[in-house]
């Protein structure tokens, strides 16, 4: 018997094995933190039998769609009053299967250096969903801009102003897009990915910002029928790790913050 040929077959059919126990799980993420959060724990999960594929998108609708429509496993890129929202616009079911940080949500302008600078009909640029329109909305009152009629409604929109002294003049535009507008507004709420991937620093150039006591942690989504599965146990452990909390902290300072 030749031993080396032996041996040589015995370690290909442990590569095989190895690699047919593998088992892949696909995540929708956007760019920034999230697929770089990702991309973390991808050498560690892939110690335990877990290929985790990240594939990136740039929007909010697509990553929920691709997952309801079972082109991929799971996503992480919203909180959980996003997708409250849009399972109850879309006729979804997605849930939530972790927390793992938040984003402070904040405002920035190129003309202004203080929120006291804010000029008389200035134009204020929102996103266009509900859940983050309201978000802004919600912070520019607590700046002392504006009143709401429920001071407490996550999904108000402009029309739920009740009280606007400086007469903002309010843009709905899809979030995405703000940061490339940023010039061409006098204030805009931009949500932490997005300006991140803007090269702007929370922590430094937003005029005013949400503490760290944030409701809108980011969650990883799943359907209810793989949620429980192993692969996504294993990556909501890793998501959950001591190792990721000091990533985060270390890599983003402040402007991204874990969820606990």
């Amino acid at each position: 018997m030749n031993v080396k040929k032996t041996l040589a077959a015995f370690a290909a059919t442990l590569t095989f094995s190895a690699a047919v126990s593998a088992e892949e799980l696909s995540v929708a993420a956007t760019p920034v933190p999230h697929a770089e959060i990702l991309e973390f724990v991808k050498p560690a999960l892939a110690e335990q039998g877990v290929e985790l594929d990240v594939k990136v998108f740039t929007d909010y609708i697509q990553p929920n769609i691709q997952v309801a429509q079972e082109r991929m496993d799971a996503n992480f890129f919203q909180h959980q009053p996003y997708l409250t929202e849009f399972n109850a616009g879309r006729g979804t079911d997605l849930v939530s299967v972790t927390g793992v940080h938040v984003e402070p949500f904040g405002a920035y302008s190129s003309k202004i250096e203080s929120l006291d600078e804010l000029a008389e009909g200035a134009v204020v640029a929102i996103p266009n969903d509900p859940t983050n329109g309201g978000r802004a909305l919600l912070l520019l009152q607590k700046a002392g801009l504006i009143t709401l009629e429920d001071a407490s409604k996550i999904t108000a929109t402009p029309r739920d102003i009740a009280d606007n002294p400086k007469d903002l003049d309010f843009k709905e535009l899809e979030a995405a897009t703000l940061p490339r507008i940023l010039g061409q507004v006098d204030l805009a709420l931009i949500n932490t990915n997005y300006a991140l991937e803007a090269g702007l620093n929370p922590t430094e150039d937003a005029l005013v910002i949400e503490g760290s006591d944030s409701p809108y942690v980011n969650i990883l989504v799943a359907r209810p029928d793989n949620k429980d599965s192993d692969a996504m146990k294993k990556l909501a452990e890793a998501l959950a790790s001591d190792e990721v909390k000091q990533f985060i902290m270390d890599k983003y300072e402040g402007a991204v913050v874990p969820a606990n």
